[in-house]
């Protein structure tokens, strides 16, 4: 790294035929097919002699709706309730079953109407919080939230300010030069007509039609590469243009919703998807042999035609810019943190140059593993060491004449601040240097044999072939 930088299983369940001759049922000429289970009812049995005492009054079935409020009447006290002389001539057995049967129902009738004015059947389910504030059902289970509407809103609101790019070029090829069509996606940053794309959307191309959500067509030019990154900023000749929210990436967390909008396949214009932060601080080489570091990894559907297009928080705001996805994969994509893309957006709108701050040393970010494995005083950072091969040759850890260079930085150094800024895994050193301007003095803190030191660096502007 450098600041230049399954068959499936048998089915377990089986089937078993029942024999019909064993099967209690109807006669074979009507039995059913035997791979079927007979099914059937038994016979009723007489009713024993004490409930079909002739002169006992028949019993009221128990009304459907029995939780309702009993009357006045049936909720007076069990207790004074009176049996007449000539009911207990008629048969004791039949009067003690009757006055059994009459106390449940009576007892039924008080107990749910004591609940229902308690208000325990009504359906409304109250939600507590934790000490944290995450909503908790009475089960004391979190509650469900759907994250569709959050989804909606963000697609609703961001959807007017995502554009298709579309790049017309020669291309010269074995067969001659033949015109080439590109399709990407962008994003209005200033109401302008500033938009932010990915470098290898509108690279090369000779000709640009830059197209709204509302249907508007203007042409369009490249203001500006970076050097940097994989990142362009295009300009359109209009103004009063919806522009987006930009977020804060630095605040990002893994597992957090995120939304991409863009025109995958350079057909379906304004496409959105979903999903979440899968990771943070991805490298990766790009089919162009470029490296991309501190990337956002992410599992919102990402496609060709994407690229350049917004990355999205819930709250609408834009926290990176969709550039690149991982071959034969499925569902890993990559976005650059809106953070590093700040400065030049800034650059352009003021008219300037677009331009990187150089420090001029290969590194490696320090993370446990690595602080074991070399056996490091320290566990955060960049140790600067050589980094891949040149014709044959290892580059060096701190590039001759660099700021780096006149500063003092040596191979085996680590930088452990920048202005006061750790370096760390949500602070990497490239980009919180991009922080700055060529031009700029920064303090950096070195750790070499393990005495720490501050030496000033001023900040050159970094090579376009980088």
């Amino acid at each position: 790294m450098s600041d230049d930088p399954r068959t499936p299983d048998q089915d377990a369940t089986q089937r078993h035929d029942l024999d019909a001759s064993s099967a209690a049922g109807p006669s074979p000429a009507s039995a059913t097919p035997a791979n079927d289970v007979e099914r059937f009812s038994p016979a009723p049995e007489p009713r024993p002699d004490w409930s079909r005492h002739a002169e006992t009054p028949p019993v009221a079935p128990t009304p459907e709706r029995w939780y309702e409020p009993a009357s006045a009447a049936a909720t007076a006290p069990v207790g004074t309730a009176s049996v007449s002389p000539a009911t207990i001539r008629r048969g004791n057995t039949g009067t003690v079953v009757g006055a059994a049967l009459l106390a449940a129902v009576l007892a039924s009738g008080g107990t749910v109407a004591a609940l229902g004015a308690t208000g325990a059947f009504n359906k409304t389910v109250l939600q507590q919080t934790t000490q944290s504030g995450t909503p908790v059902a009475a089960n004391n289970q979190p509650v469900n939230i759907d994250e569709s509407s959050a989804t909606i809103d963000v697609a609703k609101a961001a959807s007017p300010s995502v554009v298709r790019i579309t790049t017309n070029s020669q291309v010269d090829t074995s067969t001659g030069i033949i015109p080439a069509t590109g399709v990407g996606s962008g994003i209005i940053y200033d109401s302008s007509g500033w938009i932010l794309t990915n470098k290898h959307v509108v690279q090369g191309s000779d000709t640009m039609k830059v197209e709204l959500n509302d249907g508007r067509v203007f042409d369009g030019s490249v203001y500006g590469i970076d050097t940097l990154t994989d990142l362009a900023i295009v300009r359109i000749d209009a103004t009063g243009l919806p522009a987006l929210k930009i977020g804060d990436s630095s605040a990002l967390k893994v597992g957090q919703l995120v939304v991409a909008i863009g025109s995958p396949l350079g057909t379906y214009t304004n496409s959105v998807t979903s999903g979440i932060v899968s990771a943070k601080g991805r490298t990766i080489t790009t089919d162009g042999n470029q490296n991309l570091n501190n990337l956002i990894q992410t599992d919102a559907a990402i496609n060709p035609g994407n690229s350049g297009g917004p990355l999205l928080d819930s709250g609408g705001d834009v926290v990176g810019i969709n550039t690149a996805i991982a071959a034969d994969s499925n569902g890993i994509g990559f976005a650059i943190p809106i953070d590093i893309a700040k400065p030049i957006m800034a650059q352009a709108v003021a008219g300037k140059k677009l331009e990187r701050p150089y420090l001029g040393v290969i590194y490696r970010a320090i993370d446990r593993q690595l602080a074991t494995q070399d056996k490091l005083p320290v566990n955060d950072g960049a140790l600067v060491l050589p980094g891949g091969s040149n014709g044959g040759a290892a580059a060096p850890a701190v590039v001759p004449n660099s700021p780096a260079d006149k500063a003092g930085i040596k191979e085996g150094d680590i930088i452990t601040k920048v202005n006061g800024q750790a370096i760390d895994t949500d602070h990497p050193l490239d980009a919180t240097l991009s922080e700055f301007a060529p031009g700029d003095t920064v303090a950096v803190e070195v750790l070499r044999n393990g005495q720490t030191m501050t030496v000033q660096v001023t900040l050159a502007t970094r090579p376009s072939n980088l």
